[in-house]
């Protein structure tokens, strides 16, 4: 008995890849639970994934944006304590001289 190959519309495939970018389950995961190969899904990851859907479910690039985050704050710190002396020092110096 020969399978019949299934076709999808775009929308159906961009919806799909939409909810694929949504979930924190793997792509197996479903793969499995749509009935569709997961091979014909990676294909449609390819072509219509829109990065700004994506979740952040890598641990490695949670823990890089933790870096990050962590080094523009301390930089922050610095800056506030370096506007903090030169406000300081206008203070100091914009005071009439007796």
């Amino acid at each position: 008995m020969v399978e019949q190959k299934q076709h999808y519309n775009e929308d159906f495939k961009k919806r799909t890849v939409k909810y694929i970018q949504e979930q924190t389950k793997s792509l197996t995961e479903i793969a499995n639970e749509m009935d569709i190969p997961a091979g014909t899904i990676r294909k449609w990851l390819n072509k219509y994934r829109e990065f700004e859907n994506e979740p952040l479910v890598n641990s490695d690039r949670v823990r890089e944006l933790e870096r990050l985050l962590k080094e523009k704050e301390q930089e922050n710190a610095d800056l506030k304590d370096e506007l903090a002396i030169v406000k300081k020092a206008v203070h100091i110096f914009s005071r009439p001289r007796n």
